[in-house]
């Protein structure tokens, strides 16, 4: 994917910087390298309604209740590293979000299929019915 800078404007998210969770070396401690993006998904202006919608299903229990969304990412030790991913990320979820679900459209069953059915039916009821006792003579 392109750069994230040139598909989300700046004006439209906010990002904080927290210390890094897990295992590291002297730095964890001290540096705060972890991006944390806010982007607030009533307000935006790259997408319509129902891709607001779609993007608030796709957020899951990263949606706020502020409406806003909140990404945090830590992949990488450098404060530019977690900034990228973080936007890419966010790239993503919005360039899915902009994606209309196809409509389905029923078909019914053909006529071989429902017969093979039928037969694979057939099949199992004969099966489990030798499983039974034999007929008394």
């Amino acid at each position: 994917m392109g750069d994230a800078d040139d598909v989300i404007p700046p004006g439209e998210y906010t990002l904080a910087w927290i210390r890094s969770p897990g295992p590291g070396g002297q730095n964890v401690n001290k540096l705060a390298t972890a991006c944390q993006l806010r982007f607030s998904v009533g307000a935006t202006s790259l997408l319509d309604e129902a891709g607001r919608d779609r993007l608030r299903r796709l957020a899951g229990r990263r949606l706020t209740r502020d409406d806003e969304l909140l990404l945090e990412a830590h992949r990488h030790r450098t404060r530019e590293g977690n900034r990228r991913d973080a936007l890419e990320r966010l790239a993503e979820l919005i360039a899915a979000a902009r994606v209309a679900p196809k409509k389905r459209r029923p078909t019914k069953p053909t006529r071989a299929s429902r017969e093979r059915r039928l037969q694979s039916k057939k099949q199992r009821q004969d099966v489990k019915r030798m499983r039974g006792r034999p007929p008394a003579d």
